[in-house]
């Protein structure tokens, strides 16, 4: 249905174009009429017309300025003008107006026709593309934040590759490299003595009910997400999980300026306020200090301190004991830098920068701090180590296996330490990058011995996966990966080898091969080695006997 406006001072033509209409849509529109400029705009108020037919020349507001007037409130309105005025002045001023057609009087009934009807062809594209984009906005509305969860945790938990959070930031127009945690959790309010009463602090003992207040305010999680995200415009926000709801705010600076720091804790304040009358519940918020976006794992650590050491509702990582601080020129990022390329078991990068490192601590502090030097390389190595055992790399853990290494750290000479500290370094990254690797080989290798001395047995890939103490869905398809046939064809291969060398011997029987190599029926054993072999068993003796 399109709703039709007539202007025009005229009772005879607002009756033909009237006619005109009704005759030639009949039911497709509701026409209303007006003959002032002041009735068109009262009525194009109320009724919203989708098309407006406007004469220029009617008593008071003449046509060119009630479209101007119309236009501020009903924008989605096409105007054409009829008119007996055919004056280039009235023309142009419809134009910049952005008038659909200007047409003079007398009216051409046909042209007005063709004139009407691209009207309407244009405001049903508009209405699909309106309707489209709600459906685009609607999906939206359910992607976007699984898009934005999935971008939270998989930061949180280290989960996803440079790749995946550059893919990441595409996806949520994010430019940012670094950015902050923060962790919302609610609960029931634990019993306050007098005087954390009479202070009014939130206090820093844990929440009570916490399972139940999170199960319970599930259903107020669109809220919740729309009261953060109006208090703070580019907050990516995640999934409640338990009582919690973590969040990761994009920055730029390496640390929040004070005045930054304040005006985000005031407006979490607020939200604090807003989800507590909201839900009846007790809310607190811990920030995390700024990390790169690769460590956020650090800013939700120092957050999830913030709540357990702060006392008020909101509390900031960079205002509480949580954050280790550095003298000024530590060389904090190439700690990282060695640390993150161990864990991703990255040798080289490993190795350049804990070289680099220890020119560092020796151009700073050697010979002067001799000591500090040696026991800063030995803690690297260490703690290297312990990621390295952590993940699994360096295999069994025995107490023994470092025991030289204190002596080592002391008695070195500079450069010998120095080739020492950067080789273990090294060695514990490069052991984290071939643990799958080594781990695959091994189960290879312990599969293939049991294939080869139990070939001759009904065994399944069941049977096999549980003597290797692992899924077979796992070991189906490593199996596969490293050997480059499956478990059952290497079987199969294994057998037909058996066969073929048994074969040459003219005193056993074919049936007792297929026996002996683990086909019990030897019709079934025939089959499978002429499709093989391309002849039958019987034709394979006479030809190699």
């Amino acid at each position: 249905m399109y709703k039709v406006l007539i202007a025009d001072d005229e009772g005879i033509a607002l009756c033909s174009l009237s006619y005109i209409i009704e005759n030639t849509w009949k039911d497709q529109c509701t026409v209303r009429s007006a003959d002032t400029g002041r009735t068109v705009i009262e009525i194009a108020e109320t009724f919203r017309p989708d098309v407006a037919v406007m004469d220029i020349q009617m008593p008071g507001i003449n046509g060119i300025e009630a479209i101007k007037e119309i236009r501020k409130f009903s924008p989605q309105t096409l105007f054409i003008i009829v008119t007996a005025y055919d004056q280039f002045d009235y023309a142009k001023e419809a134009i910049d107006l952005g008038v659909l057609c200007y047409l003079t009087k007398p009216l051409d009934r046909d042209k007005f026709v063709d004139v009407m009807n691209g009207a309407f062809a244009q405001i049903d594209r508009e209405k699909t593309k309106r309707s489209n984009d709600l459906k685009i906005w609607e999906k939206l509305e359910t992607v976007v934040p699984m898009i934005e969860s999935g971008f939270v945790y998989s930061l949180l938990l280290r989960d996803s590759t440079d790749d995946d959070i550059a893919r990441y930031k595409q996806l949520l127009d994010i430019t940012e490299d670094a950015g902050y945690v923060i962790l919302i959790e609610c609960g029931d309010e634990p019993e306050k003595t007098e005087a954390e009463k009479e202070s009014g602090a939130a206090g820093s003992d844990p929440l009570e009910n916490t399972i139940g207040t999170g199960i319970r305010i599930q259903k107020y999680y669109p809220r919740f997400r729309s009261f953060l995200k109006d208090s703070i415009p580019n907050i990516i926000v995640g999934q409640i999980v338990m009582n919690k709801i973590p969040a990761v705010v994009p920055h730029s600076m390496e640390k929040s300026s004070y005045s930054e720091r304040i005006a985000v804790i005031d407006r979490l304040r607020r939200v604090v306020q807003q989800m507590e009358e909201k839900t009846g519940s007790v809310f607190r918020v811990g920030i995390g200090n700024v990390c790169p976006l690769g460590d956020m794992q650090q800013s939700f650590s120092t957050a999830m301190q913030s709540l357990h050491v702060g006392n008020d509702k909101v509390s900031h990582a960079d205002d509480l004991p949580v954050v280790c601080e550095y003298e000024d020129n530590y060389p904090l990022n190439l700690e990282k830098e060695i640390f993150d390329a161990v864990q991703k078991g990255n040798r080289e990068t490993a190795e350049k920068s804990s070289s680099v490192f220890f020119d560092w601590m020796v151009e700073t502090y050697e010979p002067k701090n001799d000591s500090s030097v040696r026991l800063k390389a030995l803690e690297f190595v260490l703690w290297s180590e312990h990621l390295s055992f952590y993940d699994g790399g360096l295999g069994v853990y025995r107490m023994t296996d470092r025991g030289n290494y204190l002596d080592e750290a002391q008695n070195l000479d500079i450069a010998s330490l120095k080739k020492w500290y950067v080789s273990k370094i090294g060695r514990a990254a490069g052991k984290l990058k071939t643990k799958t690797r080594s781990r695959a080989d091994s189960l290879i290798d312990a599969a293939k011995r049991y294939i080869d001395t139990h070939f001759q047995n009904d065994i399944s890939l069941d049977d096999i996966s549980q003597e290797l103490d692992i899924s077979p869905y796992y070991f189906s398809r490593i199996f596969k990966e490293e050997a480059g046939v499956t478990f059952v064809e290497y079987l199969t291969n294994v057998r037909m080898d058996k066969a073929r060398e048994m074969l040459r011997n003219p005193e056993i029987s074919v049936k007792d091969i297929g026996s002996a190599v683990g086909y019990q029926d030897a019709n079934y054993f025939s089959r499978i080695f002429k499709r093989l072999e391309g002849r039958t068993p019987t034709e394979y003796r006479g030809e190699n006997s």
